[in-house]
Parts: structure tokens; C-alpha cells; sequence
């Protein structure tokens, strides 16, 4: 019989709750803009091109926060890092609320985007070097899981604003609500991580050990497994080289940053985020014309995302993250494909084929959230040594917000040169590539320390064996 997953205490996953809220509001800024949109163009009179520069400020100011997040995390530590993130969410959703036109709402949330970039690159990196190794993809998962509650909820304020009559008399007060309700939870982040301890790898690493073995022992650590951690680590550090210097001499390292970095290339070009930000003309398009009807069913989607997602919590850590990949992979290339055909059907003619089309979109959605969605995170934040792991994730989530921003403000051009259909089918037969990058150059790291994954790593093991 395999080994039970231990008991930890609920010290350990208050931790993970509470650092993986910077995903809640990565999600939140994802979800409204997508019911925001139509408002915003309306008030302002702008054009589709400018509503693409709107949705991608935000990303390209993620790729600006990635940038510099690596410094921050190795200077001043992954928990100030995540506070100055929420510092900077209040600020940033309070100045899109009050933006008195369409460029000013622009550097607004490009401003926004910093943040969400500093989040999406230390959130993930706290947890995978915080968590004990049998739960760590469980809690890497809980991030991802607070993006679809953010998500969800963005939808849900985003139909209420947008539907609520007596709000019709506020200048812009749909999309300015929309936009601003994200200083709330922002400001509960920024309390909650008041309370919680930093990184012990990244105490280690700056030399407070006996720092880094306090937080091992508050988290209530069984102490067998605490001297292994500790004593895993300390032998990780003897290595000399770090960051840039291992960039040009050491050729695993890099052979892990092209894994990074194709992963998180991989995620984007899913399609997911097309789907998130202008989840409502997609249900214009497959034929919901009444703006309610469009903002129900981006709450459907945002439902649909979250529920997904437990899938992936309740099996990473037995099942592997490499066989949920191969399921979400399919089930996302299949629905993907069929989305396509629907599109290029007469859905006028047979008004059913914009239901199965909507049908094969929440099946899509179950695909990602139970496997890219989480997973692509999980594996980027497992497969860096210590001390190249901020430039790694760096390079990976770098790789992530410019291909997202990329593809988000390039999704209506490519609708209106390749037709509705034709831009869908292009997103699902991109899913058969993915299977077989997977099967060829990922490793599963399932149930394996950070430290072995290391080690496998410069002894000049296969990228998909280092995991072994």
C-alpha cells in the first residue's frame, strides 16, 4: 500500500489561504474588465483597437512588475514583496475607478498591472517554498483556485453593476464601480500578510537559519520532516553559483528556463484568457444579444472555472500532474475544435448550434481549470535551484504576461482577419502540439522534494526524468 498523505496542521493552510488571496485579486482584475468593456467604449467613444489597449495595459504592466520582482523577492523577501503588491492594487483600482478618459484609464491599469505581476510571480514562489512537499502541489493549487473565486466574483459584480438601474444616472458609474470594488480585497491581502511568516528557503538562503527553522517548527512540522527540509536545503546551498552567474555557466539551469518559459507560453496560448476577457462577445457572437444575457453567462463561466478547479486540488498530489495535463489537454483541443465548427455554422439559421457552442466552452473551461490552469504554475515553481529560482520564475512569468498581453490585445484583430470559427479551430489544434511537448520534456514532480528535483537537475538528467 502507497503511504497516506499526512495530517498537517491548520496552520499550514490558513498560510496557503491567506498568501494565495494575491490570485484572488489577479482574478478579479481578469473578470471585470470583461463586463467593464462595453461601458467603457460606450462612455468613451472609442474603437474596438483602443478597448485592446485597455485590456492589455494591465498585462503589459504584469511583464513590467515580473521584471522587477525577482529583485524584490531576493532583497527584501517574498513577503514584502506580496504587501507591496497589495499596496499597489489599492492604488491602482482606485485610479481606474476615477479615470476621466480612455488613455488615462490606460496607464491606470498599467499601473494595476504592476501589481498583478508582482503577485503572480512571488505568490506562487511563497507557497511552493513555504509548503511541505506532499501538499505542495495542493497549496501551489489554492492560487490558482482563489484567481477562478476572483474571477467568479468579478462576474458576479459585473452583472450586478451592469444590470442595476439606479446606477444609471452615475457618469460611467457601471464600469467605475466595476473597477474600484478591487481596493477591498486588496486591503484584506495586505492585512493578512501582515501576519504571516517569511519564506524559510529564502531565510536560508539569506543566511537566518535559525530564522528559517523557526517558521518550519510554528508551522507545526512533524520534526523528522524538519531536518530533512533543513538539511535538503542547506546542501542546496553549497552550491556557489547563483542567478546570473549560473544563467552563462550552467547549462541545466537554462535547460530549466526554456521548460519555464514554454510552459507558461503553453498556458496563454490554451486560448483561456480570450475566453476570460471577452467572455461576453463570445456570447454575442454563439447569438445572447441582451447585455444581461451576455453578463449570466460570463457568471456561468466564472462558476464553471472555480468548481473545476477543485479537480485539480483533489488530485495533483495523486494522481500527478502530467496525467491531468493529458486529460485537460484533450478535453480543451476537443471543445476548442468543436467551438470552431458551431462558429462557422449558420448559427442564424439554427440558433441550437450557438447552445452547443456555449455547451463546448464550459467544457473547455473544465479542461483548463483542472489542468493549466493550476498545474503549468505548480511544475514553473518546482523546477528552479534556489538560487537561480528568482531568475527563473522571472524569465517563465515573464514569458507568461507577454504572451498574455500579446494574445489579449490581438483577439478581436484576429476575429475580424480569421472569422469567429477560424480563430477557434487555430486555439484547439494548437492542444495536439502541447500532448506531445508534454509527453517529451516535462517532468512529473509529483510527491518530490524541491531539493531532489534540484539535484536531478545538474546531474544532467533528461528535463522529463528529473523529477524521478
Amino acid at each position: 500500500m502507497k503511504p497516506s498523505t499526512p495530517k498537517y496542521s491548520t496552520i499550514v493552510y490558513f498560510i496557503g489561504i491567506t498568501a494565495a488571496l494575491a490570485g484572488l485579486l489577479f482574478g478579479l482584475d481578469i473578470g471585470v474588465i470583461s463586463g467593464a468593456e462595453e461601458f467603457i467604449q460606450k462612455e468613451f467613444q472609442v474603437t474596438d483597437h483602443v478597448i485592446e489597449l485597455i485590456v492589455s495595459a494591465t498585462l503589459w504592466g504584469a511583464v513590467f512588475g515580473v521584471f522587477i520582482s525577482g529583485t524584490f523577492s531576493n532583497f527584501f523577501g517574498r513577503k514584502k514583496t506580496m504587501l507591496l503588491s497589495g499596496f499597489i492594487f489599492v492604488g491602482g483600482s482606485l485610479a481606474c475607478a476615477i479615470s476621466h478618459s480612455a488613455y488615462w484609464l490606460i496607464y491606470s491599469r498599467f499601473f494595476l498591472g504592476i501589481a498583478v505581476g508582482l503577485a503572480s510571480f512571488t505568490a506562487p514562489l511563497y507557497l511552493s517554498e513555504i509548503s511541505p512537499e506532499k501538499i505542495r502541489g495542493t497549496m501551489v493549487a489554492m492560487y490558482q483556485l482563489m484567481i477562478t473565486i476572483g474571477i467568479l466574483l468579478a462576474f458576479f459584480s459585473d452583472m450586478y453593476f451592469g444590470t442595476t438601474a439606479c446606477i444609471d444616472g452615475i457618469i460611467g458609474g457601471h464600469w467605475r464601480l466595476m473597477l474600484g470594488v478591487i481596493a477591498f480585497p486588496a486591503i484584506l491581502m495586505f492585512v493578512g500578510m501582515l501576519f504571516l511568516p517569511e519564506s524559510p528557503r529564502w531565510l536560508f538562503l539569506k543566511g537566518f537559519q535559525e530564522e528559517g527553522i523557526s517558521v518550519f517548527k510554528k508551522m507545526l512540522l512533524p520534526e523528522e520532516e524538519v531536518n530533512r527540509e533543513v538539511s535538503e536545503i542547506k546542501s542546496a546551498l553549497e552550491k556557489k553559483q547563483a542567478g546570473f552567474q549560473m544563467l552563462f555557466s550552467s547549462a541545466p539551469f537554462r535547460r530549466a528556463i526554456f521548460l519555464g518559459i514554454t510552459l507558461q507560453l503553453v498556458q496563454q496560448l490554451t486560448g483561456i484568457n480570450v475566453v476570460m476577457y471577452y467572455a461576453p462577445r463570445i456570447f454575442k457572437i454563439a447569438g445572447f444579444a441582451s447585455t444581461s444575457g451576455q453578463l449570466w453567462g460570463t457568471v456561468i463561466v466564472g462558476l464553471t472555472n472555480m468548481l473545476a478547479t477543485f479537480i485539480a486540488i483533489a488530485f495533483v498530489d495523486k494522481l500527478g500532474r502530467k496525467p491531468m495535463m493529458y486529460a485537460g489537454l484533450t478535453v480543451m483541443g476537443t471543445s476548442m475544435v468543436a467551438i470552431g465548427l458551431f462558429f462557422n455554422s449558420n448559427l442564424e439559421a439554427s440558433p441550437v448550434l450557438g447552445y452547443y457552442a456555449i455547451i463546448a466552452l464550459l467544457l473547455f473551461i473544465i479542461g483548463f481549470a483542472m489542468s493549466a490552469g493550476p498545474i503549468i504554475w505548480i511544475i514553473c515553481s518546482e523546477i528552479f535551484p534556489l538560487k537561480g529560482r528568482d531568475l527563473g520564475i522571472t524569465f517563465s512569468t515573464s514569458a507568461n504576461w507577454i504572451s498574455n498581453a500579446i494574445i489579449g490585445g490581438t483577439f478581436l484583430t484576429m476575429l475580424s482577419k480569421l472569422g469567429n470559427g477560424n480563430t477557434f479551430l487555430l486555439y484547439g489544434s494548437l492542444q495536439v502540439l502541447f500532448i506531445i511537448f508534454f509527453f517529451f520534456f516535462v517532468p512529473e514532480t509529483k510527491g518530490v522534494s524541491l531539493e531532489k528535483i534540484e539535484s536531478n537537475l545538474f546531474s544532467g538528467l533528461p528535463l522529463r526524468k528529473i523529477g524521478k
